[in-house]
């Protein structure tokens, strides 16, 4: 492997260390509600309230572009894709 590709695995690997405390530190502060909401306003099932959060962050980011105003933007986008597999793959409740 080249030290290129060394290099961007490193950063990657790096990114993904932070979602995860992301992640982690949000589920702390909020429970698990991504994925076992309270359902008081909503009915909606994990999935499709996942996709809900995921188009508000893509609107954000559509609104800001890529630049530094939208990294938190981008890092909540990355957890809920993530949330979204973990929903699917426990079959969406």
């Amino acid at each position: 492997m080249k030290e290129s590709e060394l290099e961007t695995l490193k950063d990657a690997f790096y990114i993904l260390d932070s979602v995860k405390s992301l992640l982690r530190d949000k589920n702390i502060a909020y429970g698990d509600s991504a994925l076992n909401p309270i359902r008081l306003f909503s009915r909606a099932d994990s999935i499709a309230a996942l996709c809900v959060r995921i188009d508000d962050k893509l609107s954000r980011i559509k609104k800001l572009g890529v630049g530094e105003d939208a990294e938190d933007t981008i890092q909540d986008l990355i957890g809920y894709l993530v949330l979204l597999q973990v929903a699917k793959r426990k079959g969406g409740r």
